[in-house]
This record gives structure tokens, sequence and C-alpha cells, in this order.
């Protein structure tokens, strides 16, 4: 049995990983301040982790640094939506057409699904969703395009958490998981792309309808970007 303790992690990460997971759920705003002294309190640490967490964070694009404001969570806006799932459309469906191709385990993407359903709040779907689409995408074969794809996963899961406030459909959406699935399955892989491609695309349509080149429809986009500040 191997005895070798478990790394610790350090205090930027631990710092990082918390604020991380409370903007994805919701708990942290778009445009909500991120005061290093008040951080470093409530997480028991100097203000060096938390400034140097946040630093990566807004690599990350979850964070804004200004020299004048301090930190605050992005905001979330049509520009941005289009741009990540712009990208998101390019690759995630040829990923996971790739995925089927060389029928890799898709055990990862079903007990997402089983998560989903059985989460009692929105974050625990919300995270639940990141898992399923991830579990979609990485044994597709090709690093580079799994990197990319993993380098959106943060930036996506912000502008659903900020979409899904103002516009619900965690059913709609379950259903089409369902489907996609069913059909990465059935090693039908040109339909599981057209599937995934499709739930995607209505995702834009539906609560941001300006980034998908259509004009607001029954207000989605507005209350989307009024969920974001």
């Amino acid at each position: 049995m191997d005895m070798t303790p478990s790394p610790v992690p350090s205090r930027t990460q631990y710092v990082l990983e918390a604020v991380k997971h409370a903007i994805l759920t919701g708990r942290l705003r778009p445009g909500q301040p991120l005061v290093e002294t008040e951080l470093a309190a409530q997480f028991g640490v100097s203000k060096t982790p938390v400034r140097e967490a946040l630093k990566t964070l807004a690599g990350r694009g979850l964070v804004v640094m200004s020299e004048y404001k301090g930190a605050t969570v992005r905001t979330v806006d049509t520009a941005m939506a289009q741009a990540v799932y712009d990208v998101r459309l390019l690759l995630e469906p040829e990923a996971l057409r790739r995925t089927v191709t060389t029928r890799a385990d898709l055990a990862g993407a079903s007990a997402a699904l089983e998560r989903s359903d059985a989460a009692a709040d929105p974050a625990g779907r919300s995270l639940a969703n990141r898992d399923f689409h991830r579990a979609l995408y990485l044994p597709c074969g090709n690093p580079l395009l799994t990197g990319i794809l993993d380098e959106l996963r943060d930036q996506a899961a912000l502008v659903s958490a900020v979409a899904w406030q103002a516009v619900p459909s965690w059913e709609r959406e379950a259903r089409e998981h369902r489907e996609i699935l069913a059909r990465a399955l059935d090693g039908d892989a040109d339909g599981a792309a057209e599937a995934l491609r499709d739930h995607i695309a209505s995702f834009v349509r539906r609560a941001f309808p300006e980034a998908a080149g259509e004009g607001p429809v029954a207000g989605a986009g507005s209350r989307a970007a009024e969920a974001a500040t």
C-alpha cells in the first residue's frame, strides 16, 4: 500500500480554488469587488497569496485587475459570450467526434449527468455541467485541442452561470445532454457532434441572442446582462 501522504496545496492554490468556486457557483457575482484584505482575513492568509491567486484568475478570464479599482469579478456581456462560444462551436463538436470515433470510455460523462440530476442546487448542477462537457472532449486524443478547451472551461462556466440566473433552462439542457450522450454511446460520431453543436448554439440563442446574430428574443439578452451586473 502506498503510504505517501497527499501533497498539501499551497496557500495561493487554496485561495485560487476557493475564489474560483465562489465565482462559478454565483456566490461572487460579476462586477463584485475582490478586496485583498477581506479575502486574506476570510482565508486566514496574508495578502500575498491572495494577490497571486487573483492574478492567476485574471489570466484565466474570471477576474479583472485595474490599477485604480483593484480586482473585480469579470462582468459577462454579449461580446464575451460570443468570443467564448464561437471557439466552443468550432472545436468542441470536433473533439467529441474524435472521442466517439476512437470508442473512448464515456463513463465520466454518464456520471456527470447523474450528479446533475441529483444536484440540490444550481451550484451543483453548474459544476456537473462543466464535468459533463469535459468528459466528452477529454479523450479526443489531441492534447493541444483539449488544452484549448480546458482554458475556456472557466469562462464558459461563468457565462452559463450568469445566463441561467436570467433564463433558467436546466431541464431542456439535461434532455439535450442525454441525447448527445446516447448518440455518442451508440457510436454515432457525426450525430453526436451535430447534437452537441446544436446544444451549444441553442444556448447562446436563448441567453445571448445578440451574440447569435439575432435581435433580442423575449428580453433574454437583456435579462442575462442584468444578471451580470
